[in-house]
């Protein structure tokens, strides 16, 4: 849970120094993410193949298969993620057609252009990550994540408001800091893997060459789909960024706000998703249904206390959180009613999360993949669309239909994990 809520920590760092900036720039850097986000999370997404895999060889202690998923894991990873920089930067110009404020848009498309290139290290990250977790060795890259989060902050201070001799770079500052602290992150746990001792018996998964299309198959058709649940989700949000943007730049500030308090507690309860993922795989690698039916049952319930406790925190905090953003009481008055939205999801976002990480650690992604696309695209957003626009709610419209496309998701995703492991449990 560190580690993940770690990890999206560096955006929020960098969203709460750049407000100070000002609401355009707050702005800004919501439209960089859309396209950023929605990229970088299928790379993370496709990743997720690494950690059932490694979990389900280690419960057979199979080390083979470990190293093996290690080598092909790395070898996706890094193709994915050079395939994503080209097409951001192919179609960085999309944002220009979106009908967002001009003003927003001219500060976007630099900062943008830098993070991009941190998809490279961020994926190289993922893979020593997921295989690091896949054997229930969580602390390492946990630490990793709250060091450069460190470093992030420090950077950004530097660059962002110019200090310690360097120029003021502002938004772009932001971008920089991020840059180098994830390149920090990919090349230290990177080489924490290969050369500490209790990593030995996994050297060979460094190995180049003698790779297998089986493998790569097997790992793509877990990957993709996972990835694709995050494309179906967080472009469902960033989709309703833009809508926000057809609203003007306070209203894009305020949903920034919202949306990124919002990602703070998801983090955290995916770090339960994430525990899901590797003992439910590791439950199927051993045979034991009943044990992976329990730890499932067992972490949606913990994800369930967490999420009511940052339920109390967000409905009580609407009118003091954005403070911490933004001066602006324009921004602050629209992000308040939003905050009580994202508080009032906070349960349904916790149970899909949990169910999704353990319906992966089955190995089952395709049939959820679909489940999240209905509930956002065909559900949701067209109706937080129609509650905005035609029924006059305005922001609110929006995010209501955000939170009936979270509820039926969640609700899809328990419906799936209890039916495929009963079954499964009938079937031993």
């Amino acid at each position: 849970m560190l580690s993940q809520l770690g990890h999206v920590m560096m955006g929020v760092a960098d969203n709460v120094m750049v407000g100070h900036l000002g609401a355009r720039e707050l702005a800004a850097a919501g439209l960089a993410n859309v396209a950023f986000n929605v990229l970088l999370l299928f790379g993370i997404g496709v990743s997720y193949a690494i950690t059932p895999l490694v979990a389900t060889a280690d419960g057979e202690k199979n080390l083979f298969e470990v190293n093996e998923t290690l080598r092909h894991g790395l070898v996706i990873n890094v193709l994915n993620s050079l395939m994503l920089v080209t097409i951001v930067f192919f179609g960085k110009n999309l944002l220009y057609h979106m009908d967002q404020p001009s003003e927003v848009i001219a500060l976007s498309i630099p900062y943008l252009e830098i993070i991009t290139f941190s998809i490279i290290p961020v994926l190289v990250f993922q893979t020593f990550r997921q295989f690091s977790e896949g054997l229930s060795n969580t602390w390492i890259p946990m630490i990793i994540v709250l060091a450069c989060n460190v470093v992030n902050i420090g950077l950004n201070y530097v660059l962002i408001y110019g200090h310690l001799g360097f120029p003021a770079l502002g938004l772009n500052g932001a971008g920089w800091a991020t840059l180098a602290s994830r390149v920090i992150m990919g090349i230290s746990l990177a080489l924490i893997i290969y050369l500490a001792p209790r990593f030995r018996d996994y050297r060979p998964g460094f190995v180049i060459g003698n790779y297998t299309k089986a493998l790569f198959n097997k790992m793509l058709h877990i990957g993709i789909p996972a990835g694709l649940q995050f494309i179906f989700e967080v472009a469902a949000f960033d989709f309703s960024l833009v809508m926000m943007g057809w609203l003007g730049t306070k209203a894009l500030a305020a949903h920034q706000i919202a949306i990124n308090l919002a990602t703070i507690s998801y983090m955290t309860t995916s770090g339960l998703a994430a525990a899901a993922t590797i003992l439910v795989s590791n439950e199927l690698g051993k045979g034991d249904i009943k044990a992976l039916r329990k730890v499932a049952f067992v972490l949606l319930g913990m994800a369930m206390a967490l999420m009511m406790a940052w339920a109390i925190v967000f409905i009580l905090g609407k009118n003091y959180l954005p403070h911490l953003y933004v001066e602006d009481m324009d921004v602050i008055v629209i992000a308040g009613p939003l905050i009580v939205i994202a508080g009032l999801f906070q349960l349904s976002d916790g149970m899909q999360v949990v169910c999704i990480g353990a319906l992966r650690g089955l190995q089952d992604v395709k049939v959820p993949s679909v489940l999240i696309f209905v509930s956002y695209w065909i559900i949701g957003l067209p109706l937080g669309y129609w509650l905005g626009f035609h029924k006059g709610m305005g922001p609110v419209g929006i995010w209501t239909g955000l939170l009936i496309g979270l509820t039926l998701t969640a609700s899809a995703m328990l419906w799936r994990f209890n039916n495929i492991s009963r079954r499964q449990f009938i079937d031993h």
